[in-house]
């Protein structure tokens, strides 16, 4: 298996029935085409040439192709990679722990045990971070009612 390459996971009830239930859609590119300079990746990703040469420099960004003139090229499964590392930089994993899935990745199959440890770990993390999020929200809704019932009362009764 390549770094690019990935099977998909069951869908998972985190906030609800219809919480993440399909992936999102995949960022526009050109139809038919499989090489991309810097800068059309960077019209494609919103990152800066900077952060992906830093990506590569790091191995967090496999080898990219390179033209007769040393230009860099990337190909649709680097754009799905830094797909996959934008996910996983929303999650807040650390960008060690995406730099050592990465490594994992190029070691192969025999990894996959690590990986899904890596990953159910982060998971964690993130189902901790969505129910304070949640408590957030809901003491948030609470005080917009308390406005929304009362505007002017809210001063009198002390709502803060």
């Amino acid at each position: 298996m390549t770094v690019m390459e990935t099977t998909p996971a069951p869908a998972r009830d985190v906030a609800g029935p219809n919480a993440c239930a399909t992936p999102p859609p995949p960022h526009p590119r050109p139809d038919g085409r499989d090489h991309y300079t810097i800068s059309e990746v960077v019209a494609v990703t919103g990152l800066t040439a900077h952060t992906l040469r830093w990506y590569e420099r790091i191995g967090l960004m496999p080898h990219v192709d390179r033209s007769h003139t040393g230009q860099r090229r990337y190909r649709n499964r680097d754009l799905d990679w830094l797909n996959l590392v934008g996910k996983l930089r929303l999650t807040g994993m650390p960008v060690a722990d995406m730099v050592r899935y990465a490594e994992l990745v190029r070691e192969g199959e025999e990894t996959f045990g690590r990986r899904r440890e890596l990953l159910e770990r982060t998971r964690r993390d993130v189902l901790a971070r969505i129910a304070e999020l949640q408590d957030t929200l809901a003491v948030l809704d609470h005080k917009i009612d308390i406005y929304s019932d009362h505007p002017a009362g809210a001063a009198r009764t002390g709502a803060r």
